[in-house]
């Protein structure tokens, strides 16, 4: 039975097909201005490839899922991230999915989720503020980080991506070398993550979200938090996976 989900996330919509146990088809698309045009973008594209949204089971979740007109039911964020991510990684752990709008760490235990910790609103130690950070810098998010690998330790120490821009707008302006400023961007967004994850215990962690492919992010996690963390290029539809898996 095909079953598809939707992940309307703040700053991406993620949607996939699910035939069976396999990934038929996904998509990613900017959420944009209006999570009710994102949820009709993606019921063109699947009827372009041969997925009828009013015909196929529909389970919708994320930022934006109320905007879904035609799903059938809607799923906490947390519910379909836990299970997406059991659906690609299995075992016990605590997943990392570092969003947009905020940060999640969800403990598995026997493919269900025991407990689960969010960041506060701030967006600090989320995609977001790297986002932000890699704008001002006037560079890609992929870039950012292969100049963070090179950069030198750089302190920036607030809690709020407004103040830490204005740390960045300062260090730039005391000619700070770009790879120093970078890897302080990074190090301050792997360190709140890892702090909000040191609140679970686990041996080892899977990251999903829009970082899931950024190998210097994952490796900085991994040595914070002392333990492996293990992703997927699929892991950005963790969440859309869930939700498809949600259908009864």
């Amino acid at each position: 039975m095909i079953r598809i989900g939707i992940d309307i996330g703040s700053t991406a919509t993620k949607a996939v097909a699910l035939d069976g146990e396999e990934l038929a088809y996904t998509l990613v698309c900017p959420t944009g201005f209006s999570s009710v045009d994102a949820a009709e973008h993606v019921a063109a594209d699947f009827a372009d490839h041969d997925y009828d949204v009013q015909e196929l089971p529909v389970i919708a979740t994320g930022y934006g899922r109320v905007a879904v007109p035609y799903a059938d039911k809607v799923v906490t964020e947390i519910t379909c991230h836990g299970k997406g991510a059991s659906f690609l990684f299995g075992g016990d752990g605590a997943v990392l999915d570092v969003g947009g709008q905020d940060t999640k760490i969800i403990n598995l235990r026997g493919g269900r989720v025991v407990k689960f910790l969010m960041n506060d609103k701030c967006s600090a130690g989320t995609g977001k503020f790297l986002e932000i950070m890699a704008n001002r810098m006037a560079v890609t998010q992929d870039e950012l980080s292969a100049l963070a690998r090179n950069g030198k330790p750089t302190t920036i120490s607030s809690m709020c991506t407004v103040f830490a821009e204005s740390e960045v707008i300062s260090l730039i302006g005391k000619g700070a070398a770009r790879e120093d400023i970078a890897n302080g961007v990074i190090e301050s967004v792997v360190s709140k993550v890892c702090t909000l994850a040191s609140q679970i215990s686990a041996e080892q962690y899977f990251l999903t979200g829009g970082l899931c492919e950024n190998n210097y992010i994952i490796e900085r996690l991994s040595s914070h938090l002392k333990a492996p963390v293990t992703t997927d290029p699929r892991a950005r539809f963790a969440g859309a996976i869930g939700a498809a898996l949600c259908v009864e």
